[in-house]
């Protein structure tokens, strides 16, 4: 099974553990988001085709990372007018996993809330109050005064 997905005023062919790189998208790396603008659906001989979304359906994924493109150049030059223009541009980016595709308005299953375990916490605070402290952060040290040229009349 696939669907056709918009997101990012651009059209994605998906299917379940795809990952692709869309525009970016708010969340960290493992957290869920859900695409509603779902185009099309397709299952072997079965298609739906959107009016223009389908009804019910939704394809949900999982973040991977949050990224920025490749550096794109803008160079413009006006020849003997002494006139030129450069810029520089990263685009930022955001990969997603798709996990699964919905249909019929099912709801996603919620991501499995990753805590730690209690042994692990309690491991944790043995080990923080063995750890020596830290020691002092050094103080900033001071500008040597500015030296005299020589020319101790002009100065005021």
């Amino acid at each position: 099974m696939f669907a056709v997905i918009k997101t990012g005023g651009k059209q994605y062919k998906v299917a379940a553990d795809n990952e692709i790189t869309v525009m970016a998208l708010e969340g960290e790396a493992g957290a869920q988001v859900t695409f509603s603008e779902v185009l099309a659906l397709f299952d072997g001989e079965k298609s739906e085709i959107g009016a223009p979304h389908v009804a019910g359906a939704s394809v949900v994924a999982e973040i991977v990372e949050q990224t920025r493109g490749p550096k794109v150049i803008a160079f413009k030059k006006r020849r003997r007018k002494n006139s030129r223009r450069k810029h520089g541009h990263k685009q930022d980016l955001t990969i997603v996993r798709i996990t699964e595709i919905l249909t019929g308005g099912a709801k996603a299953a919620p991501l499995e809330a990753k805590a730690p375990a209690p042994e692990t916490v309690a491991e944790s605070a043995e080990a923080a109050a063995e750890k020596p402290a830290a020691p002092k952060a050094k103080r900033p040290r001071k500008a040597p005064a500015a030296k005299s040229g020589g020319d101790d009349e002009h100065e005021g």
